[in-house]
């Protein structure tokens, strides 16, 4: 035999006082102390790419970013343009007012020189910009001439190494 149910009443309206537990969208009520699950976006199986760009005012570098633009726009990816700051002399802790003037006027030069490459180019939305230390500009580059870079974290550890290239597949004829 089937099991007649009235009909559910709908939720507290916007404008009520809240009842002091959760309710789920649908307005039925969870259980006291029990949230309901929270999942992380699901995502693409592959992230689109990222393209790292040293932009330091030579126009090898800007040439660099134009190539590097119109690459992000035919691949569907974001450059990244970068512009390193060398440690001060005599400081190793970094630090202090010149630091940070030194860090706000590297990044305002940095957003004209992007600015600039995209006025020429016509890509829009597909740059980032940022202002690094020397030390992490050289993790970075000395990851893509084949040293190991882990990345800790929170979440746990990464470690980015190089693809080993697969030797090519010998094919064996039929039969033996």
């Amino acid at each position: 035999m089937s099991e007649f149910r009235p009909p559910r009443e709908p939720g507290p309206a916007p404008d009520r006082e809240p009842t002091g537990h959760p309710t789920m969208d649908d307005g039925a009520s969870t259980a006291p102390g029990v949230e309901p699950l929270r999942l992380r976006p699901l995502l693409p199986r592959r992230q689109n790419p990222w393209l790292v760009v040293e932009v330091d005012g030579s126009p090898g570098a800007h040439g660099a970013l134009l190539w590097a633009l119109r690459e992000a726009a035919r691949r569907e990816a974001t450059v990244v343009a970068v512009s390193v700051l060398d440690e001060p002399d005599g400081d190793p802790l970094g630090g202090g007012r010149g630091q940070a003037r030194a860090h706000v006027a590297a990044h305002d030069q940095l957003e004209a020189r992007v600015l600039r490459a995209i006025a020429e180019t016509g890509v829009h939305g597909r740059s980032r910009t940022a202002v690094l230390d020397r030390a992490v500009f050289e993790a970075l580059t000395a990851a893509t001439r084949g040293a190991d870079l882990v990345v800790v974290s929170a979440l746990g550890k990464t470690v980015l190494r190089q693809a080993v290239p697969r030797p090519p597949a010998r094919r064996l004829a039929r039969g033996a």
